[in-house]
């Protein structure tokens, strides 16, 4: 299986965090692999809604990456199994108050079937560094603060 997991203190408090977390549409804030999403079915950020997602492939084409969401406890967790495009993890947003504002723990799990097994090295680095944008994610909603402080 594979697996990539980063984790990020965050200032803002975990409700703050969550709710931005929750509403898939703000994913092309943050995270730079996001070319177009849109909530395909439910309620945004709800059990069982999906965001229909366009996403950066190698090559730079476009390839699918509807997501569904699996899990959501306000300012606690946020749970999502991807359900369109070659690869299908699935991934948390674990988050937990702390001194400085939220502790933000991301993971990914995929288990690799077929082609799939040949591309772990390449499947692994691309969730790698989909973990590691928790930092732009951290600058986003800090930045966000800053200017509401003004």
């Amino acid at each position: 299986m594979a697996h990539a997991e980063n984790e990020i203190t965050i200032n803002r408090a975990p409700e703050d965090v969550y709710a931005f977390l929750a509403d898939g549409l703000n994913n092309p804030k943050w995270r730079s692999g996001v070319q177009a999403i849109s909530l395909k079915s439910g309620v945004a950020g709800a059990v069982g809604s999906v965001y229909r997602q366009s996403l950066a492939g190698p090559g730079g084409r476009s390839i699918d990456g509807d997501y569904e969401i699996t899990a959501a406890e306000p300012g606690r967790l946020l749970g999502f199994r991807v359900v369109a495009g070659p690869a299908r993890p699935t991934g948390a947003y674990h988050l937990s108050q702390s001194p400085d504002g939220t502790r933000v723990r991301f993971t990914l799990d995929l288990q690799p079937k077929g082609l799939m097994k040949v591309l772990g090295p390449m499947v692994q680095r691309t969730m790698e560094t989909e973990v590691s944008q928790l930092a732009q994610l951290k600058a986003v909603l800090e930045a966000q603060q800053s200017s509401l402080d003004r």
